[in-house]
């Protein structure tokens, strides 16, 4: 167990009157970090200290943030045991998963640095005689990354990296259910060397998340937001934001369909899905959630896939032994997976490996002819369970992957690039790949989905679009004719 401090303004502190709360092992219940509970009015000490941080580190030049951006990645990477350790004790991750969550950041951060000297602008023709017209790329002001524990070190740094590239300062606020996680991250931007306040870490409460929140996003120096996290805390996210006429980015819950063509390569389906369905026990945003297979090669898919799930290995991931399946992030999961098997098969769906499970340990579930009538193909697991819908051919394929709110990622599966391509093409998600796994993310993509799953991009370019503000300046170069 280990005790926490937030940072604002380069200092390490407690919460308002000393409040923390505890995040518990979800495997045993063992205390696994004891964090400060910040109060509205800690909210507000660290946006101030980064409104106040953002006069000097908005007027820094790119090689600078690139120098220290580069730094921080150098940093967190250093602290992968660290990572891979508070991630099992806090969410029951698996090694594999933490050592992965590090290599993607430290490379998301790498990738902030090289855009310090791509926020650019254009010059813009003007009918104006003798007018420079430009549009300009600024830093927006103060940034408020709000992180989720699924990917916590892949998506806090997400949440940061970009913006504070831009020129903007941040408050990450960090998951209630890794804050020890999410602590790391700011400690390896602190080491880097960015001046205090240029970074800020808040933790608080499970209680207090709204009020705290609130008071952040009503602030006046905060003038961007950025959620990751279910499509549910999303909307409200959202509603508060256009309360204040905050420009939000969203990346919230999916139900990722992958499908499987008539002439697909049954292998490399197999191997996809398995990777889609079952990395971090199905807790991805990304996580294929249904297998959408064509009935002439359903029973070769569905065998083979059934034989490879169930040779997945389960564990406690805090011990030596590899396991690819470690602990999913409560009970709750636990209780929501059970009822969507119950139902499933109450309505005629075949389970074909796994189960019901009684505690977080939840092995990798497959239940094939699942139908529209069942709460599993339209719900979200965010768990190991996973459903099979077999289609009569390609048209009815693409209406199955469409028949969702969430609209996050794909994939197609198809030996006919071009046939496969255009299927892509059909699905109505922010994010497809042909002939790879729904769960894939590269720091220099555009990432983020449509519908249900939020809006906005991250990533690369599109990131920078998010977090600068585009002006218009003229400089009028000789005397201008007026009408009057």
């Amino acid at each position: 167990m280990s005790d926490l401090s937030m940072l604002i303004n380069g200092l390490k502190v407690s919460a308002e009157r000393g409040a923390t709360f505890e995040r518990r092992n979800p495997l045993d219940g063992t205390v696994a970090t004891r964090a400060p509970a910040a109060s509205p009015a800690d909210a507000v000490l660290a946006v101030e200290a980064a409104a106040e941080a953002f006069r000097s580190w908005s007027q820094t030049g790119p090689n600078e943030r690139r120098s220290l951006l580069l730094k921080a990645a150098d940093a967190l990477q250093a602290r992968t045991p660290a990572f891979i350790e508070a991630m099992a004790a806090e969410t029951g991750a698996t090694g594999p998963w933490g050592g992965f969550n590090v290599m993607l950041a430290a490379g998301m951060i790498r990738e902030a640095a090289a855009l310090t000297t791509q926020v650019a602008g254009e010059v813009i023709p003007s009918d104006v005689p003798g007018s420079l017209a430009m549009g300009m790329r600024q830093p927006a002001g103060v940034v408020l990354g709000i992180a989720p524990w699924n990917a916590p070190v892949i998506l806090g740094v997400r949440a940061i990296a970009t913006p504070l590239a831009c020129g903007n300062t941040v408050v990450l606020k960090g998951s209630e259910n890794c804050p020890r996680t999410h602590a790391l991250i700011a400690e390896a931007f602190q080491e880097a060397g960015f001046a205090p306040g240029v970074v800020n870490y808040l933790t608080n409460a499970p209680a207090d998340a709204a009020a705290v929140v609130d008071a952040m996003i009503a602030h006046p120096a905060v003038r961007r937001v950025n959620f990751t996290g279910s499509t549910r805390v999303g909307k409200i996210i959202a509603i508060t934001c256009a309360r204040h006429l905050k420009p939000v980015v969203l990346e919230l819950g999916g139900k990722a369909p992958l499908i499987v063509l008539d002439d697909a390569d049954i292998e490399d389906a197999v191997n996809a899905a398995a990777f889609g369905c079952f990395a971090n026990s199905g807790q991805i945003c990304m996580s294929t959630e249904r297998l959408i297979v064509d009935q002439k090669v359903a029973d070769e898919f569905v065998r083979r896939f059934a034989d490879k799930a169930k040779a997945l290995p389960l564990g406690d991931p805090r011990k030596p032994e590899p396991v690819v399946l470690g602990s999913v992030i409560g009970m709750h999961t636990v209780h929501h997976c059970n009822e969507l098997i119950d139902d499933a098969l109450a309505k005629g769906a075949r389970l074909l490996c796994g189960g019901k499970a009684d505690s977080t340990l939840m092995p990798a579930t497959l239940l094939d002819h699942v139908t529209p009538a069942m709460r599993i193909y339209h719900e979200e697991t965010f768990g190991p369970v996973k459903c099979i819908v077999r289609v009569k051919d390609t048209q009815q394929a693409v209406a199955c992957a469409n028949d969702n709110e969430y609209g996050l990622s794909a994939a197609v599966f198809g030996a006919d690039l071009a046939r496969a391509f255009n299927v892509a093409r059909q699905i109505d998600t922010g994010i497809c790949h042909v002939n790879g796994p729904t769960v894939h993310d590269e720091a220099q993509m555009p990432f983020g989905g449509v519908k249900g799953s939020g809006m906005g991009r991250f990533g690369g370019r599109a990131g920078i679009a998010e977090f600068t503000d585009l002006r218009w300046i003229t400089v009028q170069t000789q005397p201008r004719h007026y009408p009057f």
